[in-house]
């Protein structure tokens, strides 16, 4: 299996570029509410997940180094999504979103399958 190295994925430099575009230059001038709302929420996985699973396999937590697996994914978003939507509202003076979460889902899902895609490929031939 080839070795996965987060920092050369196309996909979560992508992903990053453009939450930082959206979030400091498109957000502050649009009112457009896909973009003031739900489109960095669709970024979560792509971005944060290669991140946090690299420091798992520094601290040794995870054995593999592999590109996200669909479970890998599955669990951090229903963690993220309990903490940010559920826990979150009662911490700090905010509102939990049902459409985040979508977002989290739909964001995870389309990250999933890029990153599995040429073990996808190997099974289609």
């Amino acid at each position: 299996m080839k070795r996965y190295w987060f920092w050369r994925d196309e996909l979560w430099w992508s992903c990053c570029s453009l939450y930082g575009l959206n979030r400091w230059f498109i957000k502050p001038h649009t009112h457009n509410l896909f973009l003031r709302g739900q489109f960095n929420d669709l970024l979560l996985i792509p971005c944060a997940l290669p991140l946090i699973l690299q420091i798992q396999q520094w601290v040794r937590l995870r054995k593999q180094n592999t590109a996200p697996e669909f479970g890998e994914i599955f669990f951090h978003l229903a963690i993220w999504s309990v903490l940010f939507e559920v826990i979150g509202p009662h911490i700090m003076k905010t509102i939990g979103d049902p459409l985040d979460v979508v977002a989290y889902v739909v964001g995870g899902i389309l990250a999933g399958l890029w990153w599995q895609r040429e073990k996808w490929m190997r099974h289609a031939t």
